[in-house]
C-alpha cells in the first residue's frame, strides 16, 4: 500500500497525469472504500480530474466479450452441404467456418484473434 500512497501523493502535486498515474490513484480510490469526494479531499486531490479520469479509463475498456450458446444436434445425414458458420469478432474481424473444418485448426485461429488488437 505504501507504493500506491506515494503514486497518489506524487500523483496529487502534478499538473498532467500519466495513464498509469491516473489508474493507480482510481485503484487506490475503489480500494479505499470512500465516495470519490471523500477520497479526493483527504488526498488534496481534485474531484473533478478523478470524475474525468475514472470515466476515461472506464471508456477505453475494451467490451467484454459475449459467447453465445450453441446446440450441436448431431450430424447431417440429409445430404445436403452445411451452411457456413460466420464468427463475428467486431468491426472488420470475422471469421467464416466452412463444412469439414478441423476443429484444433478453429482453435488455433481463435486463440491468434484473441491476442490481437482490432486494427
Amino acid at each position: 500500500m505504501l507504493k500506491k500512497d506515494a503514486v497518489v501523493e506524487g500523483t496529487a502535486c502534478g499538473t498532467y497525469w500519466h495513464e498509469a498515474d491516473a489508474r493507480a490513484v482510481i485503484e487506490t480510490w475503489r480500494q479505499s472504500g470512500e465516495t470519490l469526494a471523500a477520497f479526493a479531499r483527504r488526498r488534496g486531490l481534485n474531484r473533478r480530474r478523478l470524475v474525468r479520469w475514472v470515466s476515461r479509463l472506464r471508456a477505453s475498456e475494451p467490451a467484454p466479450l459475449q459467447f453465445h450458446p450453441v446446440r450441436v444436434t448431431g450430424e447431417d445425414t440429409s445430404g445436403r452441404r452445411a451452411a457456413a458458420i460466420e464468427i463475428d469478432l467486431g468491426p472488420s474481424r470475422r471469421v467464416r467456418v466452412t463444412s469439414g473444418f478441423a476443429i484444433e485448426d478453429l482453435r488455433r485461429v481463435l486463440a491468434v484473434l484473441e491476442e490481437v488488437p482490432p486494427c
